[in-house]
């Protein structure tokens, strides 16, 4: 639930939780669950990913899956986000830095 906290707060709006609630643990992500991650933040489809990978697309989603479910989002877009947030993957190239 903080991930999610975390991208309501990067949004703009108004925290008001206590702070401790800010300062538990990130998730722990496999490093193919990473390699996943950074491709969906480059905007790589399920299929693309697995030919880049070399695995089965069906192995794809699990890994999908497995970190959105980590990360506590409900698609791929908030995953991207919710790692850029956490300072996991770098701002994609084109863009301007926050």
């Amino acid at each position: 639930m903080h991930i999610a906290l975390d991208l309501h707060d990067s949004l703009g709006h108004q925290d008001q939780r206590p702070q401790g609630i800010r300062t538990a643990e990130p998730p722990q992500l496999t490093p193919t669950q990473m390699k996943v991650l950074r491709c969906v933040h480059s905007g790589l489809l399920n299929k693309q990913i697995a030919y880049e990978l070399g695995m089965a697309e069906a192995t794809v989603k699990v890994h999908m899956t497995a970190l959105m479910r980590k990360l506590n989002v409900r698609n791929r877009t908030q995953a991207a986000i919710v790692a850029r947030n956490l300072g996991w993957l770098r701002p994609a190239l084109g863009r301007a830095a926050d």
